[in-house]
């Protein structure tokens, strides 16, 4: 979160920026990550929004982040929308256009694409 989070105290002003908490990547009724366990990260896949906002605000504490997070209802719809399991970032550009769609992460999470789209975004509009 730490790339996120200097991109957000850069241009938080100018862009808004947000986290949509979508499906759980790895529930304990699911995949689980020996890093989870160690951690003592353990959340059940919720099954309501309820619980879904649950999840959105233990992960949200834990990482300690100032950017606002939206949810995406259980029924995945954002996230099948955007392909945007397990992470992925995007820019929306003023005009409502896709500006920027990062490749889906983890390996395709590169915050500093998404810098430098930002500053095409504004470099564009000088």
């Amino acid at each position: 979160m730490g790339e996120l989070e200097e991109l957000y105290d850069r241009h938080g002003v100018d862009v808004a920026f947000f986290i949509v908490y979508i499906r759980e990547a790895h529930p304990e009724d699911g995949w689980v990550l020996a890093d989870n366990r160690r951690e003592e990260i353990a959340l059940l896949d919720p099954v309501s929004l309820d619980e879904r906002a649950g999840a959105a605000e233990a992960c949200a504490l834990r990482l300690a982040t100032k950017i606002p997070i939206l949810l995406d209802d259980v029924d995945d719809a954002v996230a099948s929308a955007y392909g945007g399991w397990p992470d992925r970032l995007y820019l929306i550009g003023r005009d409502g256009r896709v500006a920027f769609q990062g490749e889906v992460g983890p390996f395709g999470f590169k915050p500093e694409e998404l810098a430098s789209a930002i500053e095409t975004e504004f470099a564009s509009r000088t």
